[in-house]
């Protein structure tokens, strides 16, 4: 599957990379030849392998949840750049 370069620009443009016209040529045939091997692998016959979600085999790796010793409120914000009300103060995510 050959990718155009107004393909390669779409996905930089969503990813938010600036790219030049020459990393849009070299990325348009690397990014075709990822699309092409993942064609190879969709043509390979998988219906008799059973689906795999766990290969360790092991059923529960998680420590028990207990309730330990935490550092004091004050502790744990006095290197804050910013606190309010307690809290940390970060800018805001969806704020432009």
């Amino acid at each position: 599957m050959k990718l155009t370069a107004d393909q390669v620009k779409k996905v930089a443009k969503l990813a938010n990379l600036p790219l030049s016209d020459e990393e849009i040529e070299k990325y348009s045939g690397q990014l075709s030849k990822i699309l092409d091997y993942i064609d190879q692998l969709n043509s390979a016959d998988t219906s008799e392998v059973e689906p795999t979600f766990n290969v360790t085999g092991l059923s529960n790796v998680l420590r028990e949840d207990k309730v330990g010793e935490s550092l004091p409120q004050e502790e744990a914000l006095q290197n804050a750049s910013q606190v309010k009300d307690g809290f940390f103060v970060t800018k805001g995510v969806f704020e432009e």
